[in-house]
C-alpha cells in the first residue's frame, strides 16, 4: 500500500497508467451488493433527519408551548447544537473510529445512533405530561442524530469509494448523493401521505410520532445490511500511528485538507441554495403559490436525485478533475443569470427549467462528492480528512446559506448573495486545478 504524494501536489501533470483489475462475477455482486448496503443506511439516516423537519410544524406545539420561555429556548439551541455544533464533531468522532476501528464499525454506530434518535423522538412524552424535561430530551435525541448524521457522510463516502469497481467509482460513489436526495424526498412523501390519512388534530396529538417510528424501523433494517458488509480497510492501515489522528493529518496532509475545504465550501453554498434556501426563494422573490413551489421543488429534487449516476459516469470518462473544473467554471458563469432570470419568471415551468439547469451544474460536483474528496486522502487518516472537511465546510457555508441569503435580502442587497455564490465558485474553480489529473491514493489501495 503506498503514501505517495499524488501527482498534483508534487507538481507533476504527466497522467499515469493503471491496470484495472478482471473482477469475478461474484465479486462484482459481492461489490454492488456492499454499494447498496451502505447506501440504504445513508438514505435511513438522512430520511430520519429530514423528517424532523418536515413534521416540525405538528409536533412543535406539543414540546414547546409560546407560555413558557425556556422552552423557546431550549428549541432554539437544539437547533442550532444538531445543525452546527455536532456536525464538525461527527465528522471528526466518527472518521477517527472509521480510520482506527474500520468502516464497517463507524458506520454501523452511526445508524444505530440514529435508529436510537428517531425511536426516542416517536416514544417522547409531551410538555404537557413532564414539563421541561420534553424538550430537554427532544434537544438530546436531535444532539445523537446530529453527532450521527454528521459523521454519516465521511465514513460512507470513504467505503463506498473504495468498495466500487474500479473503472466506475464515479457512477457507483453517486449513489451517496442519490440515497440523500432520496432520503429528503421520502421523508416530504411520508408526511404528505399522511397528511391525506390523518386530520390535522390527529397529526398533532399522535400522527406526527409515526414518520420518526418508520424511521427507526428501517434503520434497524440498515443495521442489519450493514452488519454484512465486508471491511475495505487493511489491518496495516488501522495500525498506523496516524490511523484517524488529527496530528498525522495536518502534518502529511495540510494541503488536501485544505483543498477539500476550499471546494467543499463553495459546493455546499451552492448545494443549499438551489435546494433548501430555494423553496424559500420562490415563495419571498418570485411570489409563486406555497403549494406550487412545493411541487416545482419535489420534482426537481427527484430529477436532480436521477442525474447524479449520470454525472458521476461522465466523470469516470473525462475524469474528476474536469467534473470539478466544469462544476467551479459554469457555477461561477450561472449563478448570477439563473437567481436574477428566476427573479423575473411568472411560470411555473419556466421556474423549473431554471433550477435543473443550476441543479445540473452543481451535480458535476455532488455525483463525485465522496470519491473526489477520498481519493485525496491515504487509508489510514481517509475518513477522518473527508468527514472532518466536509463538516466543516458544510457548517460555515451550507448552512449559513439561508441566513445570509434572508439578511440580505431584508438589508435591500438581494443580489449581493448572489455575487457571494459566485465567489465562492470562482474559488472553487481554483482549488480545483490543485487536484490530481489521474493518480490518485485510491488506485493504489489493496
Amino acid at each position: 500500500m503506498s503514501t505517495a504524494i499524488p501527482p498534483a501536489f508534487k507538481g507533476s501533470t504527466e497522467p499515469v497508467a493503471y491496470t484495472e483489475p478482471d473482477y469475478t462475477a461474484a465479486e462484482k455482486r459481492h461489490r454492488i451488493f456492499a454499494i447498496m448496503a451502505a447506501s440504504s443506511g445513508n438514505l435511513v439516516e438522512w430520511f430520519d433527519f429530514y423528517v424532523y423537519a418536515f413534521s416540525a410544524l405538528y409536533f412543535a406545539p406539543s414540546f414547546f408551548p409560546k407560555a413558557d420561555p425556556t422552552a423557546q429556548l431550549l428549541n432554539t439551541a437544539g437547533v442550532f447544537a444538531a445543525g452546527f455544533l455536532m456536525r464538525p464533531i461527527g465528522g471528526w468522532l466518527f472518521g477517527r473510529v472509521a480510520d482506527r476501528y474500520g468502516r464497517k464499525n463507524s458506520m454501523v454506530i452511526s445508524v444505530t445512533m440514529m435508529c436510537a434518535g428517531s425511536l426516542a423522538i416517536a416514544c417522547l412524552p409531551t410538555y404537557a405530561q413532564i414539563g421541561a424535561w420534553a424538550p430537554f430530551l427532544l434537544l438530546v435525541a436531535r444532539l445523537f442524530q446530529g453527532l450521527s448524521v454528521g459523521g454519516e457522510y465521511g465514513t460512507t463516502a470513504t467505503y463506498m469509494s473504495e468498495i466500487a469497481l474500479k473503472g466506475q467509482r464515479g457512477f457507483f460513489s453517486s449513489f451517496q448523493y442519490v440515497t440523500l436526495i432520496g432520503g429528503q424526498l421520502l421523508a416530504v412523501l411520508v408526511v404528505v401521505i399522511l397528511e391525506q390519512l390523518l386530520s390535522e388534530a390527529e397529526l398533532k396529538a399522535w400522527g406526527w410520532r409515526i414518520p420518526f417510528a418508520i424511521g427507526a424501523i428501517t434503520a434497524v433494517i440498515a443495521l442489519l445490511l450493514r452488519r454484512t458488509l465486508k471491511e475495505t480497510q487493511s489491518a496495516e492501515a488501522r495500525g498506523n500511528r496516524d490511523a484517524g489522528s488529527l496530528a498525522g493529518l495536518f502534518r502529511n496532509h495540510k494541503a488536501a485538507f485544505f483543498t477539500v475545504l476550499g471546494y467543499t465550501a463553495g459546493g455546499s453554498l451552492i448545494f443549499y441554495t438551489f435546494t433548501t434556501y430555494m423553496q424559500k426563494y420562490l415563495v419571498n422573490t418570485v411570489h409563486l403559490p406555497i403549494k406550487t413551489t412545493s411541487y416545482i421543488m419535489t420534482c426537481a429534487l427527484f430529477v436532480y436525485m436521477c442525474m447524479q449516476p449520470l454525472f458521476g459516469m461522465l466523470s469516470d470518462r473525462i475524469g474528476r478533475r474536469n467534473n470539478m473544473l466544469l462544476f467551479g467554471a459554469l457555477g461561477a458563469l450561472a449563478t448570477v443569470p439563473i437567481l436574477t432570470g428566476l427573479q423575473h419568471v411568472t411560470s411555473p415551468v419556466m421556474a423549473f427549467v431554471l433550477i435543473i439547469l443550476a441543479l445540473a451544474i452543481v451535480s458535476f460536483y455532488t455525483s463525485i462528492s465522496g470519491i473526489v474528496k477520498a481519493e485525496m486522502f491515504p487509508p489510514e487518516v481517509r475518513a477522518l480528512g473527508v468527514g472532518l472537511a466536509y463538516a466543516v465546510a458544510n457548517a460555515i457555508f451550507g448552512g449559513s446559506a439561508e441566513y445570509v441569503a434572508l439578511g440580505l435580502k431584508s438589508l435591500g442587497h438581494e443580489s449581493a448573495f448572489y455575487w457571494y455564490v459566485t465567489t465562492m465558485m470562482v474559488i472553487a474553480f481554483f482549488v480545483s486545478l490543485r487536484l490530481p489529473r489521474t493518480a490518485s491514493y485510491l488506485h493504489h489501495d489493496h
